[in-house]
């Protein structure tokens, strides 16, 4: 079989939750994706609102698993040699439709051939194929040494998934927490952090302060995350909007590398938002704002896929009017940024 060589790596990904109108959500998850001649190999099926198998939440037996079934180490779980290379983020259910792929051993090499979308048993490559996508084939040296280091535990990491609410409003906190809760985020919520343990402080991937927390305030919280040996990033909350503030602690929580993002930038400036898009992609813009009764409006501004490049999108003057705030998703990023006014 002949297939020139690609390089094959893991970097920390994330797909994007999100709390939606109508009281809907979708679930936060981490995971490890597959690097594919320095390029995650995801950005090359389409835009596609899916997770590896290596998740950051899956059990580690079952974890283990899916390492020593890309290893080859374990029957192929489809028909015809094929392996799950990224499920449905919700349920993982091949019923949802996967990406599959053939995976074998070709001496000393592994290779990744015949990619398909598939929701049952059979596949049909000439409807379903990603036509152009492999066969990828990679030295079994670097395959095996990525996919092994999930084992010793030195990958690189998927991020803590956790957040520190610190402020005195605690009704909107308490909301808060629980839509964090809800779309798989843990959440606590103190006044300070100076009598949390240094070991639970370790735990948290980010800490919020409500728009009450004074600056001697925020600086204690940063001391004793400091004192812990804890990289954690500080989000100051924007407005007491539940949905703005899942945003922020979205993209807060995204540790994934910046050159190996879909979404890269949002400005809002001159009456639009300015978008910056790595590779094809859906991306959706929502305006949040409050009136002067600290009412709160929402309005989808856009919805559609972007091709690569910057996207300058108009913004309807009510739509902005006050204190207001942009949202910009993909399914694996979230940008915020605050409207000039």
């Amino acid at each position: 079989m002949s297939a020139a060589y690609a390089t094959f790596g893991l970097a920390p990904a994330m797909r994007a939750g999100a709390v939606l109108a109508g009281g809907g959500y979708q679930i936060h998850r981490d995971f490890l994706d597959f690097v594919v001649d320095g390029r995650p190999l995801l950005f090359q099926l389409s835009d596609l609102d899916a997770v590896s198998p290596l998740a950051s939440d899956v059990p580690p037996a079952i974890f283990t698993e899916q390492v020593h079934s890309l290893l080859l180490e374990a029957p192929a779980p489809l028909s015809g040699g094929r392996y799950v290379v990224y499920g449905c983020p919700e349920c993982a259910d091949l019923a949802c439709g996967a990406v599959t792929a053939v995976i074998e051993r070709d001496g000393d090499d592994y290779v990744w051939r015949d990619f398909a979308w598939q929701t049952g048993e059979d596949v049909d490559l000439e409807r379903d194929g990603y036509h152009g996508t492999g066969p990828f084939r990679f030295r079994g040296e670097e395959y095996r040494a990525a996919l092994r280091s999930l084992l010793d535990g030195t990958a690189p990491g998927t991020g803590r998934r956790r957040v520190l609410l610190i402020g005195a409003r605690v009704a909107l906190l308490a909301r808060l927490a629980a839509a964090l809760r809800t779309i798989g985020i843990g959440a606590d919520i103190t006044r300070d952090a100076q009598d949390v343990p240094a070991d639970e402080l370790r735990g948290y991937g980010a800490v919020a302060f409500g728009d009450t927390v004074g600056d001697a305030e925020r600086a204690a919280v940063r001391r004793a995350f400091d004192a812990a040996g804890v990289d954690v990033t500080c989000v100051d909350a924007l407005a007491p909007i539940v949905p703005l503030l899942v945003a922020q602690i979205e993209q807060a929580l995204d540790r994934g590398p910046a050159d190996r993002r879909r979404l890269t930038r949002l400005v809002a400036a001159d009456g639009e938002a300015s978008v910056d898009v790595g590779s094809p992609c859906r991306v959706r813009l929502t305006a949040y704002r409050l009136d002067r009764l600290s009412r709160t409006h929402v309005e989808e501004v856009f919805d559609g896929v972007l091709d690569a490049g910057r996207h300058r999108i108009p913004l309807e003057a009510k739509a902005v009017k006050g204190r207001a705030y942009l949202v910009a998703r993909t399914s694996s990023e979230v940008l915020v940024e605050a409207v000039p006014r």
